[in-house]
């Protein structure tokens, strides 16, 4: 069984509720009749009901059993403007105002998340990241333990030999630019957190630089290096069961007759199945070349942080992958309410 089909059979035991805030865009429409074909949940579109039923209809989408909710006439919109104003960063703001931007679908759709209307948020198809972004972070809570918002891939490749039968996570490679060393030991924790409620396997997270432990002293090795000693202490204070160790090479954490040579003392080298890359610039550039270059499927972004499943996707994502990363959000639910039901207050 595949690793997306081993997804698909695990919620189609426990069915979730999906939101789409892009309802018109036409990808969006076949992810959504796919998710529910594939008995997964119950995809909720946000939009203007007859704009969405003109382009179902342009796009023979066939939309019975899809919800569609407009964020202009729902029942939710007062109760949601009053919610809004209490949020701190937004207390300067009238009614009015707040009615403006709590009919953005992405900011509707963040509301719907965080106070229990849906399990999961899947969108950023057809906007720049931070369109999406934005909403999430300020209005969603964060889990309790979480230092910052952050973000992963999944990523299956061919090579079957690496990670866990060729599925990996790699982190950070949409949120966080320049992560400090604290931010860094934060993505590395949170980013094995999400490995192992997906895979329900000990995650063995790699802390990735061009040094394999000292072989080259530089300010930035040594940071790389203190990030791991803090995520595993992370890991320990929260009783999590993962392995974490860094720096290593690209080619140490994955191989294991090199790792031998170059780290034998290593729990994680030769065998990571999670990827932490020192910056932005090397995880956002590092997965589209396995993408595009190596044939990988890859699969995000997931956010890492939030008390509640969302996914913020490429504008270049095909109908298929959205159906498969609103699946992958749906199983993060499953596991959120076991791992978390202390934090799945409405409360902000």
């Amino acid at each position: 069984m595949s690793f997306l089909e081993s997804v698909f059979q695990k919620l189609k035991r426990h069915p979730k509720r999906i939101v789409f805030p892009e309802g018109s865009e036409p990808r969006v429409l076949h992810a959504a009749r796919e998710f529910y074909k594939r008995d997964l949940g119950v995809p909720i579109l946000l939009g203007k009901k007859d704009v969405i039923h003109a382009v179902a209809h342009a796009e023979k989408v066939n939309l019975d059993h899809i919800a569609i909710v407009d964020p202009e006439t729902s029942s939710d919109l007062d109760s949601f403007c009053e919610r809004f104003l209490k949020v701190e960063r937004y207390r300067k703001y009238r009614v009015n105002d707040a009615r403006e931007m709590v009919i953005n679908p992405n900011y509707f759709a963040a509301m719907m998340l965080q106070y229990g209307l849906v399990d999961g948020l899947v969108g950023g198809v057809s906007e720049f990241s931070g369109a999406l972004l934005r909403p999430l972070i300020q209005l969603v809570s964060p889990l309790p333990h979480a230092k910052l918002i952050s973000s992963c891939m999944i990523v299956e490749t061919k090579h079957h030999a690496h990670g866990d039968d060729g599925v990996m996570f790699l982190a950070d490679c949409a949120v966080v630019p320049e992560p400090t060393l604290e931010q860094l030991a934060s993505i590395a924790f949170q980013t094995g957190l999400l490995a192992r409620q997906v895979f329900g396997r000990k995650p063995r997270v790699a802390l990735l630089s061009f040094s394999t432990k000292g072989s080259a002293k530089t300010p930035q090795t040594e940071k790389i290096a203190a990030a791991a000693a803090l995520a595993k202490q992370h890991a320990m204070d929260s009783l999590i069961d993962m392995e974490i160790d860094g720096e290593l090479q690209a080619d140490t954490a994955l191989l294991p007759d090199l790792a031998r040579v170059k780290a034998p003392q290593s729990p994680v080298a030769g065998r990571a199945n999670v990827l932490v890359f020192p910056d932005l610039n090397s995880g956002n550039i590092a997965y589209k070349l396995l993408q595009h270059l190596g044939g990988a499927s890859v699969y995000g972004q997931l956010m890492c942080g939030l008390s509640r499943p969302a996914a913020e996707l490429s504008r270049g994502t095909g109908s298929d992958d959205i159906a498969s990363v609103a699946a992958l959000v749906g199983l993060q639910a499953i596991e959120y309410r076991k791992l978390y039901a202390s934090s799945q207050s409405p409360d902000m």
